[in-house]
């Protein structure tokens, strides 16, 4: 509905989850006047999202990060230029279940958002670490379904990005099992990535999306607010949810640590290989990090003051 002749158009596919945070505002402080538009296009499962950019449809995506991985492997050109918002992820139980730990989920279904997602390879380690395997049952399902089924008693549990997960207990039909940062520290829910091709021809707006998304998680960090107002209209969620998400535990979600690492992809990239969701754990060449590292995240006052000068 923003879309322009007269202007610059990056599309940038994302979940409504906290680890996406920077697409709505990036959208929302780009809509209006000159410039480049960063048009936030939300989609409702990460494989449409996958198969958008690799068709051309979009430009990046905040996609989830073992997707990625995939993606390069299956020879899609890509690169991972930038980190998502970090701990924002939560497993929760049905409240009946009164667990508290993972064990007391023997014997139950737990859904993650895909088999190609950090919360599956965590859950996978945790639960061969605890002597746990063939105990308890994963299955794939798109995080937009998730809190009406285990509402509904199709799931006993569900490990996703927030605001998802918060949904149930804000509704008083789940409990907190564990955050993710207790089961895996500095754990990567969501990366922005980029098409190789339009990056190397399009230098100049990869350097401001990257730059503004950054300014826009450490501005967020201090207005919550604001943050959670201006997303929840693009996330079609209660603004209350949205802030519980963005600010209960306090000071959980990590917004400055933005800068993507080979080291923590080439980890994850291992992990898949242990649990055979891939064959081979090369990535060589996925990883860009030099616009974010060169991000200027000084002067972050109002909210328009994010926009990459």
């Amino acid at each position: 509905n923003n879309q322009s002749a007269s202007r610059q158009q990056v599309n940038i596919g994302y979940m409504p989850v906290v680890t996406n945070l920077a697409a709505p505002l990036l959208d929302h402080v780009s809509r209006n006047g000159s410039g480049v538009h960063f048009n936030a296009l939300k989609f409702a499962s990460f494989a449409e999202m996958a198969e958008s950019l690799r068709n051309g449809h979009i430009q990046a995506a905040f996609i989830i990060a073992p997707l990625a991985i995939v993606l390069r492997q299956q020879g899609v050109d890509v690169k991972v230029v930038m980190i998502g918002n970090r701990h924002e992820s939560t497993l929760v139980a049905r409240k009946s279940l009164n667990a508290k730990r993972l064990e007391d989920l023997t014997g139950c279904t737990i859904a993650v958002p895909m088999r190609f997602s950090g919360h599956n390879l965590c859950l996978l380690e945790k639960i061969e670490d605890k002597g746990l395997k063939g105990k308890i049952r994963i299955v794939e399902m798109n995080p937009p379904d998730m809190a009406s089924a285990l509402t509904s008693g199709a799931l006993d549990a569900y490990f996703v990005g927030e605001p998802f997960a918060t949904q149930t207990v804000f509704s008083h039909d789940a409990d907190v099992v564990a955050f993710v940062e207790s089961l895996w520290p500095n754990f990567i829910c969501n990366l922005l990535l980029v098409e190789d091709e339009w990056s190397s021809a399009n230098p100049r707006l990869v350097k401001q999306m990257v730059e503004t998304a950054a300014r826009s998680g450490l501005w967020a960090d201090r207005h919550p607010d604001e943050a959670a107002r201006i997303v929840s209209d693009y996330w079609n969620q209660p603004v209350a949810l949205v802030r519980q998400a963005l600010t209960v535990p306090p000071e959980r979600v990590i917004y400055d640590q933005f800068v993507p690492k080979a080291s923590e992809l080439q980890e994850m990239a291992d992990l898949m290989v242990r649990f055979n969701l891939i064959e081979d754990p090369d990535i060589h060449g996925l990883v860009d990090d030099r616009f974010a590292r060169a991000a200027n995240t000084e002067g972050i006052e109002e909210f328009a003051s994010i926009r990459s000068p």
